[in-house]
C-alpha cells in the first residue's frame, strides 16, 4: 500500500472520484470543506473531513497554508490536488515538500515550467514537438506585439503566459485589433493569474483540440494511454470529449505519440500529464501541457481500463508503473458530456440554484461522475460543472446512440443544465461528421431554440 492516509485538496465530483480509488486501494481518505460545503456530498465519501475556511476559494480551497496544516494535523502522508484550485500551483507542491508531505503529481519544477506557456513552448519545441508558429519569448509592449504580429501574419492569438481555461487569450485579425488584444490578454493574465506576461502565435482557424495522456515513473518508464479529442467547446472551454480522436490520421498519430514520449523522457517528467495540441488537417502543433489529471480522464479510462488516479498514487509513492506500453489495449469508443449548471441560450452563463430532483442514468457502458443530489444548492462561488456523463461502446456511432439514450434518462430538476444542449448537438449532422461544431456552439438562435423545446 503506497500510503496509509491521503488528503484530497478539492471538492465535488473529482474529490469523490479520488476517494473511490483510495478506498479500493485500502488507503484512508481525508476530505476538506469550506463553510459553504459543510454539508456537501463529497464529505460522505471520505473517512474523515476537515474544515479549511470560509466559502470564498481564497479562504479555503486555495489556501495553501491551511490545507497543508490540515494534512499535518490529521496525519495524512500525501495530498491529491485533483484538478482546478491548487492542482497546477508549483507553490503548493513546494509547500507539501517542505512539510514532508507527498504531492501526488509532478515536481514543483515541472509544474512551474509547464505553467509558463512561453517556457513550455520553448522547452517542448527544443524537445522535438512541433509548435504553433510564433514566438518563444515574452512580448513586452504593444509596439513589439504589432511588429511581431506582422512577421507572423494575421490573424494572431495573444496569450497570457500563465493563462489557461480560455482566460488570458485574445485574437487580433488585423493591425487595428492588436493593441486591444494585447492589453486585454495582459489584463486577464494579471487579474486571473497574477502575471501579465504575454506572447504571440499564429491563430489557427477552427482547429481540432487533440490531447495525449501520458504516465511516467521515476524509474525511466514512460507510456501513453492514447489520445482524446476535445474540440466541442465554448469560450475555449471543453464541453464534450471523446477517445479515440475520430479524425486523426493513424500515421500522424503514431508519429506524434513517438514525439510525445521522447519529449517527456527528455524533460524528465514524472506522474500523470497531458500534452494538448491543435490540429489542422494532418498538421498537429503543441499547445500546452497540463501537469495534473484532466476532467476528461474518464474517457481514457473507459477505452484502456487503466485507473489513472491509482497510477498517480503509486507513482507519487515511488512505485513503477503497473502497466507496460505493450499491456495497454484500446477498446471501442468513449464519449464524455459535461453536465454544467448553465444556460446555453444565454451564452453558457452559469445558472445556479437548488436541485429539486436528481436521477442518474445507468445501464451497459454508462458511467456518471457526480457530486450532485436532490436538495443540493449550486452556488456561483464554484465551477458550474455538477456531473460528467461518460459512455463506452464498440464504435463512435454506437457510443453516440448510447449517450443519447443516457442523456434522455438523466433528470435534474430545479436548475438549467446543458443536458438539452448535449442531446441536440449529438443528433446533428455536424457531430455525425466529426466536425468541431463551432457554428452551433456560437449560434445564439439555435441555442435558444434548444432551451425553448426543453
Amino acid at each position: 500500500m503506497p500510503f496509509d492516509k491521503v488528503l484530497v485538496a478539492n471538492r465535488g465530483e473529482i474529490a469523490i472520484r479520488v476517494f473511490r480509488t483510495l478506498r479500493e486501494m485500502g488507503i484512508r481518505s481525508v476530505a476538506i470543506y469550506s463553510e459553504a460545503d459543510k454539508e456537501a456530498p463529497h464529505l460522505g465519501y471520505a473517512d474523515e473531513a476537515v474544515a479549511v475556511g470560509a466559502a470564498a476559494p481564497a479562504e479555503s480551497y486555495l489556501n495553501i497554508d491551511r490545507i497543508v496544516a490540515a494534512a499535518k494535523d490529521c496525519g495524512a502522508q500525501a495530498i491529491h490536488p485533483g484538478y482546478g484550485f491548487l492542482a497546477e500551483r508549483a507553490a503548493f507542491a513546494e509547500a507539501c515538500r517542505v512539510a514532508d508531505i507527498v504531492f501526488i503529481g509532478p515536481s514543483p519544477r515541472h509544474i512551474d515550467l509547464m505553467g509558463d506557456k512561453v517556457r513550455a513552448r520553448r522547452t517542448m519545441g527544443d524537445a522535438g514537438m512541433p509548435i504553433v508558429p510564433g514566438v518563444t519569448e515574452p512580448v513586452a509592449t504593444v509596439e513589439e506585439a504589432t511588429r511581431i504580429a506582422a512577421e507572423i501574419g494575421y490573424p494572431v492569438t495573444v496569450k497570457a503566459a500563465a493563462g489557461g481555461g480560455g482566460r488570458g487569450m485574445r485574437i487580433a485579425r488585423g493591425p487595428e485589433e492588436i493593441a486591444e488584444a494585447f492589453t486585454g490578454a495582459q489584463g486577464e493574465g494579471a487579474r486571473f493569474f497574477g502575471d501579465a506576461t504575454c506572447y504571440l502565435e499564429r491563430f489557427l482557424e477552427n482547429p481540432r483540440h487533440i490531447e495525449f495522456q501520458i504516465l511516467a515513473d521515476r524509474h525511466g518508464n514512460v507510456i501513453h494511454l492514447g489520445e482524446r479529442d476535445c474540440s466541442i467547446q465554448r469560450r475555449n472551454q471543453k464541453l464534450i470529449e471523446e477517445s479515440p480522436a475520430p479524425t486523426l490520421n493513424p500515421a500522424v498519430r503514431a508519429e506524434l505519440l513517438d514525439k510525445v514520449i521522447s519529449a517527456i523522457r527528455r524533460i524528465g517528467y514524472e506522474n500523470a500529464g497531458t500534452i494538448e495540441c491543435l490540429a489542422v488537417g494532418n498538421e498537429v502543433f503543441f499547445l500546452e501541457m497540463n501537469t495534473r489529471i484532466q476532467v476528461e480522464h474518464c474517457v481514457t479510462e473507459m477505452v484502456t481500463g487503466v485507473d489513472i488516479v491509482a497510477e498517480q498514487i503509486r507513482l507519487a509513492a515511488g512505485q513503477p508503473l503497473s502497466v507496460r506500453q505493450e499491456d495497454v489495449t484500446f477498446r471501442g469508443h468513449a464519449i464524455e458530456c459535461r453536465i454544467n449548471a448553465e444556460s446555453a441560450a444565454k451564452g453558457f452563463l452559469p445558472a445556479p440554484g437548488q436541485i429539486t430532483g436528481y436521477k442518474e442514468p445507468g445501464g451497459p457502458g454508462v458511467r456518471v461522475d457526480s457530486a450532485a443530489e436532490a436538495g443540493l444548492k449550486i452556488t456561483p462561488m464554484y465551477d458550474s460543472m455538477i456531473a460528467k456523463l461518460v459512455v463506452h461502446a464498440a464504435d463512435r456511432d454506437a457510443a453516440t446512440r448510447r449517450m443519447l439514450r443516457a442523456l434522455s434518462e438523466f433528470k435534474v430538476g430545479g436548475i438549467r443544465t446543458l443536458i438539452p444542449f448535449h442531446k441536440a448537438l449529438l443528433a446533428t449532422p455536424q457531430w455525425a461528421g466529426a466536425q468541431t461544431c463551432k457554428d452551433l456552439t456560437g449560434d445564439r438562435a439555435w441555442l435558444a431554440s434548444i432551451e425553448e423545446q426543453s
